[in-house]
């Protein structure tokens, strides 16, 4: 069978018959997700504020470039070890790989609440990326096993979509928990990811050898599994296929590393809450610019969007091939992300990641599902865990350059600082969270026209710039890519 021929889509199985389809693994696999993202993005969306803002009184206040440093490990940790934990999910079993994983998380956001020094919670962080790493192939290769060709578009829109709904109930309990202490974010997170244990006494693991699978594969030495998940991954094709996709995660990570810091500095939402009629609660914040919207609730109309058009969506993109949904997927999203950096508003901004959404349903699920589809019987996890391989390189290379790159373009108080200097002020020894009001004081501007001068003065939406032409280039490689596969005529080669 060619690539070619795997990717038509059919049409012999309605909707509802595919979900039928759909066995008990399946569906626990869907709900574990569903309360690992819950904490996992409670954590994630608002980690960005409490490692590095200077206004909040509260946080870390770290540079921008130890959060980089912080985030570039993370993702290192977090995203290749499912290169081999994916291989021994294989092996040895994948519910067993996921109580451990679930120890190993809470052992993470337990340390994060109480580390306050760098080295302390960059420890932290790193504990709950092992965890991370070691629990996503095994949930992910029970949702491959529970799939066939016919229904996985439909299946891995079902798990994006529960993905996403813990990404939505997430940032808002995070937001609320950290307004009353930052510890109740992490020990909240470690309570939620223990109901997981329970959820693996509800469901029996599939047969981890198929039959017609390699028995040989079953007597594999744990060294033998290391070698083999690294060397499979450099087939040709599918190394090529995770560079192009690394390129995508560059740009997409900057939604979660550097658009909260971009929105809570730079766009005003106030008209929005004017429009809105908001007050100062769970919805508005006060700031020094008056009633914010704050950022979690901002960034999390992307999973809201997912949450509500995931399935339409899929149902759609069923009907397109894989890698030419993931293309259109890119550009949108590449669109989107512009329009949350050219500007200061809050509503163009949300319109910006609102088309974010649409792009990243288009695209994000895709790649799972076509290494799910080309994976070998009985490599069903491996091929989940090189999923997480084009993360990493993203993520990683993103968090590094974004953290420094912003610290240098973006940041409002190191601009405010060097407003000042330019200006003949003394700023030796000015903190960062008085450079603000020390600005103020000198233009006696209040704190909304101080932004807007920095805004005008320094450009700092020209952050978005490079990240936005890595995803365009990596759209460019995904076409390329998707026209060779025509071409190919081994399914799994």
């Amino acid at each position: 069978m060619t690539i070619a021929a795997a990717e038509k889509p059919t049409a012999k199985l309605t909707f509802m018959e595919q979900v039928r389809q759909f066995r008990r693994p399946f569906w626990f696999a869907n709900i574990m997700e569903l309360i690992e993202r819950l904490a996992y993005y409670g954590v994630r969306v608002v980690i960005p504020i409490y490692i590095a803002s200077s206004e909040d009184p509260n946080g870390l206040h770290f540079t921008n470039s130890q959060k980089g440093t912080i985030l570039t490990v993370w993702a290192l940790v977090q995203c290749l070890l499912p290169m081999f934990t994916g291989g021994f999910a294989d092996r040895y079993g994948r519910k067993p790989t996921i109580a451990i994983s679930i120890g190993i998380k809470m052992a993470g956001y337990l340390l994060m609440a109480s580390q306050h020094t760098f080295w302390g919670f960059f420890l932290a962080c790193q504990v709950l990326a092992a965890g991370t790493a070691i629990f996503k192939p095994g949930v992910q290769g029970t949702l491959v096993r529970g799939t066939t060709k016919e229904n996985s578009s439909v299946g891995w829109g079902f798990f994006y979509q529960v993905v996403n709904i813990g990404g939505w109930l997430g940032p808002p309990l995070a937001g609320y928990l950290h307004r009353l202490a930052w510890k109740w974010v992490f020990i909240s997170c470690a309570v939620i990811v223990s109901l997981n244990f329970l959820m693996l006494l509800l469901y029996k693991d599939e047969n981890t050898s198929p039959a017609g699978a390699n028995v040989e594969v079953d007597k594999r030495t744990p060294l033998e599994v290391l070698v083999f998940s690294v060397t499979t991954m450099f087939r040709p094709r599918l190394i090529s296929f995770i560079l192009i996709m690394s390129g995508f995660w560059v740009m997409f990570m900057q939604l979660y590393d550097a658009l909260p810091n971009f929105i809570e500095e730079w766009t005003d939402s106030g008209s929005l809450v004017a429009r809105l009629g908001l007050h100062e609660g769970l919805l508005a914040q006060m700031t020094p610019r008056g009633l914010q919207v704050p950022q979690e609730w901002m960034i999390n109309l992307d999973s809201t969007a997912i949450v509500f058009l995931m399935i339409p969506v899929a149902a759609i993109t069923g009907r397109i091939k894989r890698l030419r949904s993931i293309f259109i997927g890119m550009l949108i999203a590449c669109a989107g992300l512009l329009m949350c950096g050219l500007t200061t508003s809050g509503g163009l901004c949300l319109f910006g990641i609102f088309v974010f959404a649409i792009g990243e349903m288009t695209a994000a699920p895709k790649m799972n599902e076509y290494l799910g589809v080309i994976a070998p019987k009985g490599q069903e996890a491996l091929y989940m865990g090189y999923a997480n391989v084009p993360f990493a390189v993203g993520w990683t290379a993103g968090a590094y350059v974004a953290g420094n790159v912003y610290e240098s373009l973006a940041d409002k108080a190191n601009l405010a600082t060097r407003y000042l200097k330019e200006h003949g002020q003394a700023v030796e020894g000015l903190e960062r969270t008085k450079a603000m009001a020390a600005l103020q004081d000198f233009t006696h501007m209040d704190a909304r026209a101080a932004t807007q001068m920095l805004w005008d003065t320094y450009h700092p939406y020209t952050f978005w710039y490079p990240f936005v032409v890595v995803g365009l280039l990596s759209a460019v490689g995904m076409l390329i890519y998707g026209r060779m596969a025509s071409k190919w005529t081994t399914e799994n080669a």
